[in-house]
């Protein structure tokens, strides 16, 4: 689902694509590019409300919109590809764009564990070696760009949390990634929580 996407990025999403439905025989692969649509909505909506990371986000929310279309049209689900780190670490998703999914069968996954089970898979060395990137900006930012830190101090970070040790232990180098991690974590808290409900009194309710 290309938007304004680069063309590596294309390639290793079809390279992919290709792999599976060979590999897979219930696999079916489309391409549907949604550049135009994209472009339609940023000439529709008032230019006062774009910036970046609205118009960034919005790119993700298309392609949520566009899965559920399909899985509707097949009575299916939409599977996300969210790991521990992004989804309740560091919330590094969009609410309601990749992050709108019925499943989420990586989310316990550290992201090194994604990645060693992508190599056991023997999944195209082009996308396991490829710099990550959510691919929503028209630079070639990062998403360790982005966070600040990499993925592999994040994790280190995560899992001396989960350990119960003590952040004033840390090093100097991962204090500085704990608090970058903190950072994340809660300002992107809402992505990661129920939805907050008003509950109204019996009293008051008419």
């Amino acid at each position: 689902m290309p938007i304004h996407q680069k063309k590596k990025e294309v390639n290793n999403a079809q390279k992919h694509s290709n792999w599976l439905t060979n590999q897979y025989s219930n696999v079916k692969k489309e391409q549907i590019d949604l550049t135009d649509l994209f472009e339609t909505f940023k000439k529709t909506t008032p230019s006062k409300f774009h910036s970046q990371l609205n118009l960034a986000n919005t790119r993700a929310r298309i392609r949520m919109t566009t899965l559920y279309h399909i899985a509707g049209s097949k009575n299916g689900l939409v599977v996300g590809t969210g790991n521990k780190v992004e989804d309740f670490g560091i919330g590094f998703f969009t609410k309601y764009g990749d992050g709108g999914v019925d499943i989420s069968p990586l989310a316990d996954l550290m992201k090194s564990e994604v990645f060693k089970l992508s190599a056991e898979l023997d999944i195209n060395q082009e996308i396991l070696k490829a710099k990550p990137t959510d691919g929503l900006w028209d630079d070639d930012r990062s998403d360790e760009d982005q966070i600040g830190a990499n993925y592999d101090d994040i994790e280190k970070v995560m899992k001396k949390i989960e350990d119960g040790e003590n952040p004033e232990n840390f090093d100097i180098e991962l204090k500085k990634v704990f608090d970058i991690y903190t950072r994340h974590h809660n300002a992107n808290k809402h992505k990661m929580v129920e939805i907050p409900i008003c509950f109204i009194p019996n009293d008051l309710k008419l």
